[in-house]
C-alpha cells in the first residue's frame, strides 16, 4: 500500500479537485429521490402545475450537474491513473535493468515481465476505480443512510440493521482473497516463462515435431491459472449473493413496515418511493464496492510483488578496495565463483594479460568459458579472490565506467527491430564514418550494402539474416566503440574459416591496443592468439602459446587433433 501511495501522493491536489467534483455530483444524485418525495407528498397535494414545473427544473439541474461532475471527475481520476502507472512502470524497467544477474536469477525474468505487465495493469484499475466508484459508492451509502434517517427514521432502522452484516461478509471477503490472488499472480508467472519459452523457440519445436506436446505443456499451466483464479474469484463472487440477500430481505421488510406505515397515517407515499430508491441506490451502492473489493485484493498482492522488486538492494555498488600499481592490463588472481554458493563454477583461475594481448578461452560445454566473461565485466560477483582492470578491482569500479571499457559480443545476442546502423549504434554517440569503418572490421560492409545500407530495417532479433551476418553485426557493434577490452563469446561459429580468418587479422593489425578475450570452440579460432586459456569443469587445464598446451595440456591436444589432425602420429 506505500508504494501505491508514493507514486500517487504527486497528483494528490488533483485527486482533491476530483473528489471534490466527485462529491458535488454524487450528492445532486442522492438530492433527486428527495426533491421527488417532496414533489409527491408536499407539491402534488397543492395541485398547482406552477410549482410542480419549478421543482422539475430543479431536478433537471441536479441531473444535469450529476452528469457533468461525474463525467468530468472520471476524466481526471483517468488522468491520475494513468500517470501513476506510467511512472511506476518508468522506475520499475529502470530498477529492473540495474538489477544484477544473480538477483534476476531469482526473481526470473518471466516473473518480472508479469510484473512490469500484469501487476501494473492491476494497480492502473484500483488507482481508476477507487477515485470514481471507491468515492462515489461509499457516499452513496453513507449519504444515503442519512437522507432516509432524516425522511424516515423508523425504515431507516431497518436499513442500519443490516450494515454489521455486511460489513462482516466485507471483512471476510478481504481477508481471504488477498493471498489467493498472490498464489493466482505466481501461476501467471510460471504461464509467461511456458509462452516466452515456447515464442523463442518456435523454430526448434517445429523441426523436433513437437508442437503437440507443447500444447499438452501449455494446457496444463493455463488450467492452473484458470484454477486459481477461479478459486479466488469464487471467494470474491460469494460476497454478491450474500449482500444481495442481505439487502433484498432488508427491502422486504422496509415495503412491509413502510405499507403499514402508510395504511396508518404515520408517513405519506412519496416517503416510502423516495426510500425505496435509496434503499435500491443503497444496494447498487454495496454492490460497487465489492468490486472495488476485489480490484484492491488484486492490486495489493501486485504491489506486493511489484515491491519486491524496488526494495531489492543495488548488489553491484562500488566496494572500496584498494587499487594496485601493476602494469597489467587484466589480472584474474584466485579467482573462485558459485552461481548456488554452494560448489564453485570456476576455481583458482590465475591469469595475467597486457595491453593489447589477445587471450583464447577453450574448453568442453559447461567449462565456465562463458561465466569467466561476464565476472569479468561484473554481471556476479566472485566469492573469493580478485579481477583487476588496469591495477582497479572490478568491485571498485562504477559499473557505468567499468562496463564502458568493454565491446562485447555474447552467445545468442539480440538484434533489434531497427534499422542496421541503430543496431551497430545501439545509443552510442557514433557517427556514420564510425559505424561503416566497424562494419568494415568485421567482414559485414558487403552484405550490408547488398541488403540496403545503414538504413536498411531489421526484423525482431534479426530473423531475416542469415547466422552468419547477424554475427558480423554483433562484432560490429562490439568493435564500433573501440573499446579497451574486447570479448568475443563464440561470435565466429557461423562464419567460414576464411571470413574468420580475415577477421582476425582486422583486430589483430587494426585494434592493437585493444586486449582481446576470444571464447570458441574452434581451436582455429584461438591458435593464433597470445595466450590460451585451456577450462574443464571450471578448473585451468592448461595455459600458454599453441605450441606449449600442444606440448603440456592433454585436453587441447585432443580437441586439436579431433578438429584438426594436429599432434597425430605418422
Amino acid at each position: 500500500m506505500h508504494l501505491i501511495f508514493r507514486y500517487v501522493r504527486p497528483y494528490l491536489k488533483r485527486m482533491s479537485l476530483g473528489l471534490v467534483i466527485k462529491f458535488t455530483g454524487t450528492i445532486m444524485d442522492l438530492f433527486l429521490p428527495y426533491i421527488l418525495a417532496h414533489i409527491i407528498d408536499e407539491i402534488v397535494p397543492l395541485q398547482d402545475l406552477r410549482l410542480v414545473l419549478k421543482w422539475g427544473v430543479v431536478m433537471l439541474v441536479c441531473s444535469i450537474l450529476a452528469i457533468l461532475g461525474n463525467v468530468i471527475a472520471n476524466r481526471m481520476a483517468a488522468w491520475v491513473a494513468r500517470e501513476t502507472t506510467r511512472r511506476l512502470r518508468h522506475d520499475l524497467f529502470r530498477k529492473i535493468s540495474y538489477l544484477s544477474n544473480r538477483q534476476i536469477d531469482g526473481f526470473t525474468v518471466p516473473s518480472l515481465i508479469s510484473r512490469m505487465t500484469t501487476d501494473t495493469y492491476n494497480i492502473h484499475r484500483m488507482v481508476g476505480m477507487m477515485q470514481r466508484i471507491g468515492i462515489r459508492a461509499p457516499i452513496l451509502v453513507i449519504g444515503g443512510v442519512i437522507v432516509t434517517i432524516t425522511l424516515e427514521p423508523v425504515l431507516a432502522l431497518v436499513l442500519t440493521c443490516m450494515l454489521p452484516i455486511i460489513l462482516a461478509i466485507v471483512f471476510f471477503v478481504s481477508r481471504r482473497s488477498i493471498p489467493l490472488f498472490d498464489h493466482l499472480q505466481k501461476s501467471v508467472d510460471t504461464m509467461v516463462r511456458v509462452v516466452r519459452e515456447n515464442a523463442s523457440g518456435v523454430r526448434v519445436i517445429k523441426a523436433l515435431s513437437r508442437s503437440e506436446g507443447e500444447k499438452v505443456r501449455f494446457e496444463r499451466v493455463n488450467r492452473q491459472v484458470m484454477a486459481d483464479e477461479n478459486k479466488a474469484n469464487m471467494v470474491m463472487a460469494a460476497s454478491k449473493p450474500a449482500m444481495n440477500l442481505t439487502l433484498n430481505l432488508g427491502l422486504v421488510l422496509v415495503i412491509l413496515v413502510g405499507a403499514w406505515r402508510v395504511n396508518a397515517g404515520l408517513c405519506g407515499p412519496g416517503a416510502i418511493t423516495a426510500f425505496l430508491t435509496y434503499f435500491t441506490i443503497i444496494l447498487n451502492a454495496m454492490m460497487s464496492i465489492t468490486r472495488v473489493l476485489t480490484m484492491w485484493s488484486k492490486a495489493l498482492a501486485s504491489a506486493e510483488r511489484i515491491e519486491s522488486v524496488m526494495a531489492a538492494e543495488d548488489q553491484l555498488t562500488p566496494q572500496p578496495i584498494p587499487a594496485t600499481h601493476e602494469q597489467a592490463h587484466i589480472v584474474f588472481e584466485n579467482v573462485n565463483f558459485s552461481y548456488n554458493n554452494k560448489e564453485n563454477n570456476l576455481e583458482e583461475i590465475n591469469f595475467t594479460l597486457n595491453r593489447g594481448e589477445s587471450l583464447g578461452i577453450i574448453g568442453p560445454t559447461g567449462a565456465g568459458k562463458s561465466t569467466l566473461a561476464g565476472l569479468l565485466m561484473r554481471f556476479y560477483d566472485i566469492r573469493s579472490g580478485s579481477i583487476r582492470v588496469e591495477g582497479k578491482d572490478v568491485r571498485a569500479y562504477d559499473l557505468k565506467e567499468l562496463r564502458a571499457k568493454f565491446g562485447v559480443v555474447f552467445q545468442n545476442d539480440i538484434l533489434f527491430k531497427k534499422s542496421i546502423g541503430e543496431n551497430i549504434r545501439i545509443g552510442r554517440q557514433l557517427d556514420m564514418t564510425r559505424l561503416e569503418q566497424a562494419a568494415k572490421d568485421a567482414q559485414a560492409a558487403f552484405f550490408i550494402e547488398e541488403t540496403g545500407g545503414m538504413e536498411a530495417s531489421l526484423e525482431a532479433r534479426g530473423v531475416n539474416l542469415s547466422g552468419g551476418q547477424k554475427q558480423r553485426l554483433l562484432i560490429a557493434r562490439a568493435l564500433a566503440g573501440r573499446p579497451d577490452i574486447l570479448i568475443l563469446d563464440d561470435s565466429s561459429s557461423a562464419l567460414d574459416y576464411q571470413t574468420d580468418a580475415r577477421l582476425r587479422q582486422t583486430i589483430h593489425k587494426d585494434y592493437g591496443d585493444t586486449t582481446t578475450l576470444i571464447i570458441a570452440q574452434r581451436v582455429s579460432s584461438v591458435k593464433n592468439c597470445d595466450k590460451i586459456l585451456v577450462l574443464e569443469e571450471g578448473r585451468m587445464s592448461g595455459f600458454g602459446t599453441h605450441d606449449q598446451l600442444m606440448q603440456s595440456c592433454d585436453l587441447y591436444r585432443e580437441i586439436s587433433r579431433l578438429q584438426m589432425g594436429e599432434g597425430v602420429q605418422a
